[in-house]
């Protein structure tokens, strides 16, 4: 099995003064630079399952260039799998959220499989690893690299990005096949306290919320004009009259033109000057994009003539997720069997992944045109799509379920629904949007700033390098 190095850019932290203030961006250089003296030549690893699509990956990408601009040696690499590993790890994700995902066990076979592929990852990755280094795994499919990491010498840190916010049987299941691999992990990191689990059993850990990069290609301002260019381009929205090419600026500050198209199941280009409820994510069971068009069909009388828009990536460019195609599959099949009139007002879209920045360019267009973003996951680590959205001034009705409810504050910053699986709740938070633009705009006011307090890239960066300042303080 072989491993990537992915390459990284390198970006000064200044630049998030104008938003954040002088002090905040000095209280991270002052981390920064106690992080690069406490490693003392050393290297920080970082090791995940994916180069492109998810919220790591994008993380990884924009935070690891600002630890490069302030000079610590950090590097990541990608570590690979066939088919059947990441089915195992897929079902390992799901039962970790409490769900029971494609219901088969998590047996001897599985560790037999996971163990091969993991042995395999881990020659090529130790032959970089030096004593000493810092490596952080992130997530289920690195778990099984630690004991080896450590036997090298080296101080592991593994990230969880998922959880169950009350731990079932199917959530103790997972923890149970992951135990014996994070025997050797000196630190955890959780994106919320609930997520902690009692394998951890005293080891050093630290809860990290996620973060976005404001000036990034997905979540950097907009002119309208470029919105409607780059929604005409992709193909979401009509033409209108002669169309100026579709312009966006890369992660890099280069200008770029928009080349490749979304793929959309529709009956057709929906009006201009229609609403338009939008969920953007991964094409996951515990994302709920089916019962998103099933709640919509159902009570869309309520809705006026608001459309419908349920954006994911093409499944065929994210690798470790082997459920997307048949997400894809369900929706389209649910979407066939509604009426045409429904069917008019319901779009399901795959965006292209050959690009990253033009991909991000695309979901930055699509939140910003859209009325109401929602995210009715059934269980969430976090949701980072949730903080996009809430940057853009968008306002949200989201699931009250993981780290969704650490980041909307009811009635102020968006809302909240109490049970994922109540579409008459859904739906009517959606009519009350639709109904008082005022409030709509107040609650997208209000999501901006909560998320311009603790959810941009500075409070990440802060929290992480202390941590591994510490762990290296402590010997």
């Amino acid at each position: 099995m072989q491993v990537a190095e992915v390459a990284l850019g390198a970006t000064a932290v200044d630049r998030f003064a104008p938003i954040i203030g002088s002090g905040r961006v000095d209280l991270l250089h002052a981390h920064l630079d106690a992080l690069r003296h406490a490693l003392d030549g050393r290297t920080i690893w970082h090791v995940n399952s994916t180069a492109s699509g998810g919220g790591v990956a994008e993380m990884l990408h924009v935070l690891l260039a600002y630890e490069r601009a302030a000079g610590i040696d950090v590097r990541w690499v990608v570590v690979g799998g066939d088919a059947e590993f990441f089915t195992i790890t897929k079902r390992l994700h799901n039962r970790l959220h409490g769900s029971g995902g494609d219901a088969l066990p998590l047996d001897r076979a599985a560790h037999t499989h996971y163990q091969r592929v993991t042995r395999s990852n881990a020659e090529p990755l130790l032959a970089r690893v030096r004593p000493g280094d810092v490596v952080v795994l992130h997530d289920p499919q690195t778990a099984g690299l630690a004991a080896g990491l450590a036997a090298r010498g080296a101080r592991t840190v593994w990230r969880c990005h998922i959880g169950a916010d009350a731990p079932n049987g199917l959530a103790e299941e997972g923890w149970s096949f992951l135990r014996g691999y994070l025997d050797d992990v000196a630190a955890f990191v959780f994106s919320r306290q609930a997520h902690v689990p009692a394998v951890v059993n005293g080891a050093p850990t630290r809860i990290v919320p996620p973060s976005i990069d404001p000036f990034a290609p997905k979540n950097a301002p907009l002119a309208p004009d470029d919105v409607h260019a780059v929604l005409a381009h992709s193909g979401l929205l009509a033409r209108n009259g002669h169309a100026e090419p579709a312009r966006f600026r890369r992660a890099d500050g280069r200008l770029a033109t928009l080349r490749r198209r979304a793929d959309i199941i529709r009956e057709g280009p929906p009006p201009a000057d229609v609403p338009w409820i939008v969920q953007v994510s991964r094409w996951d069971r515990l994302k709920d994009m089916v019962g998103v068009l099933r709640a919509f069909a159902d009570h869309r009388a309520r809705l006026g003539e608001a459309h419908l828009a349920l954006v994911g990536p093409s499944v065929a460019g994210v690798s470790d997720d082997p459920e997307g195609q048949q997400v894809l599959a369900e929706c389209v099949a649910v979407w066939q069997r509604l009426p045409v009139a429904a069917r008019r007002r319901v779009h399901l879209v795959s965006l292209p992944m050959h690009d990253l920045d033009e991909n991000a360019a695309m979901v930055n267009a699509i939140q910003r045109h859209a009325t109401i973003l929602v995210q009715k996951s059934l269980a969430e680590g976090f949701g980072l799509t949730v903080t996009e959205g809430m940057w853009k001034a968008r306002p949200l009705v989201a699931s009250r379920v993981g780290g969704i409810q650490d980041q909307i504050r009811h009635s102020e910053s968006g809302l909240l629904i109490d049970d994922p699986s109540d579409s008459e709740a859904f739906a009517s938070a959606l009519g009350s949007l639709l109904a008082a633009p005022e409030q709509a705009r107040r609650l997208g006011e209000g999501a901006q700033a909560r998320v311009a307090d603790g959810f941009l890239g500075d409070r990440h960066l802060t929290r992480t390098a202390q941590l591994v300042t510490d762990l290296l303080s402590a010997g």
